[in-house]
């Protein structure tokens, strides 16, 4: 699957939701995992805002890759972002979408470094 690296060093990142577990089948609550890995995947939403726009982003983050205390309107980094484009069909109806994913989601709020991404 193609990836596209976002830049993040010209963004304002903050967290708009504490970060939850993914879940991978809502009938059964079972927890999204990494492939790779095994490490229990998380959502994290932010903000993100760049070039005089404001987006609200669903992030997945392993667990392992979640530092600091993310509470909503923590400045946060994202490292390793990247889009991931998708489309499925399901009974008959297309859809398609953009996910996006990182490596990391690191509180900026104890470092002193002010509200831009790394």
């Amino acid at each position: 699957m193609r990836q596209i690296p976002v830049d993040t060093s010209a963004a304002t990142v903050m967290v708009a939701k504490t970060p939850q577990p993914k879940v991978r089948d809502r009938r059964t609550g079972e927890i999204a995992t990494d492939a790779e890995t095994g490490a229990k995947l998380m959502t994290v939403d932010v903000m993100f805002a760049a070039n005089d726009e404001v987006e609200i982003l669903s992030v997945t983050v392993p667990e392992t890759g979640i530092s600091g205390d993310l509470t909503m309107g923590t400045p946060a980094a994202l490292t390793g972002l990247v889009a991931r484009p998708w489309e499925n069909e399901f009974n008959g109806q297309k859809r398609h979408g953009i996910a996006f994913r990182a490596v990391a989601a690191t509180s900026l709020a104890t470092t002193g470094t002010g509200s831009k991404a790394a």
